[in-house]
């Protein structure tokens, strides 16, 4: 009997480590579930990557303004682009009369005559304009005109020339002068108006959390800035061209005085 039960328990504890390799399998099973999900953190990295976009930026501005918004910032845009359409030409123009400038102290003074200097400075200067203007002064002085003295007439016309290249040497001056008062203003009612329909909004969604608010006031404040940025070179640009135009004009009204002593002091004989 002894035998017969060590017979029968031998096969028992035989079979007992049998199931060890099907553990060491079912453990084994789980790996290709983990090697599977590996490429999935690079699937996530695209996913982020291809959200470039920002939210906050110009372009978010222009997409969620409304009519009175986009009119603002194409307002801006117009007032900016004058500005510094107006400082080019005006400073070209500058530079082409200290040109004119240079041209008359080397020729103009060196003519027998008036009508003969005239002929040596360039077409479109204002100081040929102005010498012009005094020639014809002692030709023009009769009818009604004769009744006022030649030594007064021929200073009347000297003056009224060298009055209308003042009046252009000053044009552009009035829209720098505005849009530099005026851009901020503009700016700020976008603000004001972007701020109005960020808090609608954020009333409506019933959502005051900081990634609500930050985003619409941060787009509203970029109105000022842009009004900011469009207002300053506007008013340095002024500024700096008046104090050009200031230079460029004394040298003019001197011109015109020589010219003036000239030909009155000649009773219109050197004209």
């Amino acid at each position: 009997m002894l035998l017969a039960f060590s017979l029968a328990g031998t096969p028992a504890a035989a079979q007992a480590p049998a199931p060890a390799p099907q553990a060491s399998a079912a453990a084994a099973a789980p790996a290709p579930s983990t090697a599977a999900a590996v490429p999935a953190a690079p699937a996530s990295a695209k996913k982020n990557g291809d959200a470039v976009d920002n939210p906050y930026g110009l372009e978010a501005l222009w997409k969620g303004s409304d009519a009175i918004a986009r009119f603002v910032l194409i307002l801006l845009a117009v007032m900016s682009v004058g500005s510094w359409y107006i400082m080019i030409v005006k400073l070209l123009e500058q530079s082409k009369m200290n040109r004119h400038a240079r041209t008359v102290d080397k020729q103009f003074w060196a003519a027998p005559t008036v009508s003969a200097g005239v002929t040596g400075l360039e077409k479109n200067s204002a100081y040929r304009f102005i010498a012009e203007a005094g020639v014809q002064a002692t030709s023009d002085h009769g009818g009604l005109k004769s009744h006022i003295p030649m030594n007064e007439w021929i200073p009347m016309s000297i003056t009224g020339a060298v009055d209308r290249v003042h009046a252009t040497t000053q044009g552009g001056l009035a829209f720098l002068a505005t849009v530099g008062s005026t851009s901020p203003f503009v700016g700020l009612f976008g603000t004001v108006w972007g701020i109005y329909h960020a808090l609608t909004a954020i009333g409506i969604s019933g959502q005051a959390s900081i990634d609500k608010v930050a985003g619409p006031v941060g787009e509203a404040l970029i109105m000022t800035a842009i009004g900011l940025a469009v207002a300053i070179p506007a008013v340095l640009g002024y500024n700096w061209l008046a104090r050009r135009n200031k230079a460029v004009m004394d040298e003019v009204r001197e011109f015109s005085e020589e010219l003036n002593a000239v030909i009155v002091g000649s009773a219109g004989k050197a004209a």
